[in-house]
């Protein structure tokens, strides 16, 4: 499994959120995007078969913590403190409606 693994995972989904099950920022990640009313494709990394080595490739792609790792528009965005930034600065909303996520 390489890069284009995690290419194919958030192809054509317009928010792709890499979690784990237990982590708390995950969970308050999915909520935030949620109450948007978009409906993201979420991967639990301690409940897939290869989300150990999906883990290992988000770091390499510059995720630290390695989740939640969030993509919108096929675009890796960061983690938890990247999307509240983007909350904050009212630039979520719009960057989820140019992926196609929510419309309004």
């Amino acid at each position: 499994m390489d890069m284009n693994a995690v290419k194919g995972l958030v192809a054509e989904k317009p928010v792709v959120i890499f979690s784990r099950s237990q982590c708390s920022m995950s969970y308050t990640v999915k909520t935030l995007i949620s109450s948007f009313g978009a409906n993201p494709t979420v991967y639990e990394l301690d409940e897939i078969p290869n989300g150990h080595h999906i883990e290992t490739l988000l770091l390499q792609l510059g995720c630290q913590p390695c989740v939640p790792a969030i993509f919108i528009g096929q675009k890796l965005i960061g983690g938890a403190r990247e999307l509240m930034s983007l909350q904050v600065r009212n630039e979520l909303m719009p960057l989820l409606m140019s992926a196609r996520a929510i419309w309004v």
